[in-house]
């Protein structure tokens, strides 16, 4: 969709009349919803300097203008494009406009830089990184542009900022791949602007390639399915077993019967820690785009979409194979039926509303399945770890059923974690007293199971093991503060245990692949930044919010530290519901751990602040080994009696 669309001789007239930023106003109001006052003042002061670019003669007066170019499938919206040709070929500048007047580079993060924005400083993504992306993206994406060879030459334009004497932020070393791809052009910089547009569009073509782009027909390049499929094969970690193959059949057929038949499909597939739900999850996205269908891997939390894009990235730059992964957030505004399929992988952490301030949308699950016409939705009651997790497979067949869509329920059981242990699952349900099972005593197969009275020695056996594969992570409950200051400095220790002189840092601000970065084992991971990830071994701190009094294990949320979110809400709730928000509060932090042990496949390790707790364990572990002792007793005593006959 486009909002203005124009050839340059029209643009210039409507912008020496003063009609321009009217008539964009009425379009988008029409076509999009209300403009706010400050996008209006950005379009004033933009198209102005935008006029001064294009009075060059030497630019054709029949290229083609667009502004508010909305890419298909997201709410990416291109600043202004200019159509033509070149010599050869036909031609698009894509130019992201900025109003900004200060930069500061960003260390440790891929194409992020801090500007002075909405009345303060915040984080954005680099300029050139914006333009570069929204030209792969419709790249990628658009059948017209990759069958008639539309080439897309994107750049930036801050016209107010003025270059830096000496390292210039804006264009430090650190951006170079990315202003390689997309030039930058600042204040005084509209001469060589001129001539950039100029190397490309040589000749008019009357918006001929404008038209060609908005109605082209949306799918998945060739390239990025080759791409990601070469990547997926060389993968071990993502090969499917068993069951996982099933379930990875049947959403396909479903996905395929929906393009078919035009009837939403809604598939829910059911499995606890370990089952490979994120495995079948990234092999139905890169299938599917294989396919040519539009696909996206969808979760609330960011760091499985993180991990699984760079473990997936291949010889692409992560940042292009982001666009197949997207936060739960993003189908506020999606038109029905706009997407082919949306995988969604840990359902349960889904949340009512978006956005930073949760006031966006109406229902994350209702949002999915009307966007998409197939949903596939990998789910987990049992990890639901915070007051906003409304995710439920009743809550998805209510949503499923109002859209009159067909809904099919699979379920993954087999044990792929813990050693492929399910009696360590239910050994540990029987622990933390959340649910009573017949596996009382015994952890099944081999799984390396182990408490330690120091943490200090806990963290040791961890990096020794990480040695192996980077394998290895330290994880903790909620319990100590992130302190707001250190979020980027590992010399700032947020979690402290005084009697062992413990020190250790929650995993840094900067970089958002925690679970396997090189040196991230120095960091404690939280429940947010490993729920959905697996290691070989997971050390965790048990904090005070778990503990064991009377013979019982009990939680105290008022435990967990201010810092965390996860119970926001809870006082609220007391005032209103006494009963409910304690036995809420408790569902949280007993799941929260339950999840936290579980990312171990070949062990974990734990230590607890409360030494009742540890004891408690370590008499559950003893008669774990008594049982165990047992058994391989009357099994010698079975096979000497067998040698007797």
């Amino acid at each position: 969709m486009i909002v203005y669309e124009a050839t340059k001789e029209e643009f210039m007239n409507h912008v020496f009349l003063d009609k321009l930023v009217d008539m964009i106003e009425e379009t988008y109001t029409r076509k999009i919803g209300r403009v706010n006052k400050s996008e209006l003042r950005s379009w004033e002061n933009s198209l102005q300097y935008m006029y001064r670019v294009l009075s060059d003669k030497h630019i054709p007066e029949n290229a083609g203008i667009a502004i508010e170019f909305k890419i298909p499938h997201t709410s990416k919206r291109v600043d202004f494009l200019i159509s033509g040709r070149g010599e050869k070929t036909n031609s698009v500048v894509i130019i992201e406009l900025k109003q900004w007047e200060t930069v500061e580079k960003v260390e440790g993060k891929e194409a992020v830089i801090k500007t002075y924005i909405n009345k303060g400083i915040h984080e954005l993504t680099h300029p050139s990184y914006q333009a570069w992306s929204y030209a792969m993206l419709i790249e990628d994406y658009n059948e017209t542009v990759q069958n008639e060879s539309i080439k897309l030459h994107p750049c930036t334009y801050l016209h107010n900022y003025k270059k830096q004497k000496g390292n210039d932020p804006l264009t430090d070393p650190i951006y170079q791949f990315y202003i390689e791809k997309a030039p930058v052009f600042v204040k005084g910089d509209i001469r060589e602007l001129q001539d950039f547009i100029k190397r490309y569009i040589k000749y008019g073509d009357n918006k001929e390639n404008l038209y060609k782009i908005e109605h082209g027909k949306i799918r998945p390049s060739k390239s990025l399915q080759d791409a990601l499929n070469s990547m997926l094969k060389g993968n071990k970690e993502f090969i499917m077993i068993d069951e996982q193959k099933l379930v990875f059949e049947k959403a396909i057929e479903l996905a395929n019967k929906a393009q078919k038949t035009g009837q939403k499909e809604v598939l829910i597939v059911e499995g606890g820690p370990g089952t490979g739900k994120s495995v079948v999850a990234i092999n139905l996205l890169v299938e599917l785009t294989k396919e040519g269908l539009v696909a996206q891997y969808v979760s609330k939390n960011s760091a499985p979409r993180n991990v699984y894009a760079t473990k997936l990235k291949g010889d692409f730059r992560k940042s292009r194979i982001d666009n197949l992964f997207k936060g739960s957030g993003s189908y506020t505004e999606t038109p029905e039926n706009e997407l082919d399929v949306l995988i969604v992988d840990e359902a349960h952490r889904l949340n009512e509303k978006s956005g930073i301030f949760q006031n966006l949308g109406e229902n994350q699950v209702k949002e999915i399945i009307y966007a998409s016409k197939c949903s596939v939705f990998f789910i987990d009651e049992n990890q639901r770890v915070t007051l906003k997790d409304i995710g439920s497979i009743e809550m998805i067949e209510h949503f499923a059923g109002a859209m009159d869509a067909n809904i099919t329920k699979m379920e993954l059981s087999s044990q792929f974690r813990c050693d492929g242990s399910d009696g360590y699952m239910a050994w540990l349900d029987d622990v933390l007293q959340i649910r009573e099972t017949a596996n009382a005593d015994d952890l099944g197969m081999d799984y390396d199971f182990r408490i330690f009275s120091n943490p200090n020695e806990l963290l040791k056996t961890i990096i020794e093991l990480n040695k192996i594969n980077n394998k290895s992570r330290v994880v903790a409950g909620y319990c100590w503060d992130w302190i707001k200051e250190g979020k980027n400095n590992p010399d700032v220790y947020d979690i402290q245990i005084p009697e062992f002189d413990f020190k250790m840092s929650w995993n840094l601000g900067n970089t958002s692949t925690w679970a396997i970065d090189e040196n991230s084992v120095y960091e404690a991971g939280c429940i947010h930044t490993c729920q959905g990830l697996e290691f070989d071994y997971v050390g965790v701190i048990i904090g005070d919010d778990l503990k064991y009094r009377d013979g019982q294990v009990v939680t105290d949320y008022t435990k967990r530290a201010k810092t965390d979110q996860s119970l926001k809400g809870i006082k609220k709730m007391l005032k209103e519901d006494p009963e409910k928000a304690q036995k809420t509060a408790d569902q949280i932090i007993r799941n929260t751990y339950r999840t936290l042990m579980t990312r171990g496949q070949k062990g974990c390790f734990i230590y607890c602040t409360d030494k009742a707790l540890e004891e408690y364990f370590r008499e559950r572990l003893k008669r774990v080994e008594y049982e165990y002792q047992q058994s391989q007793k009357l099994l010698s005593e079975v096979a000497e009696r067998e040698g007797e006959y």
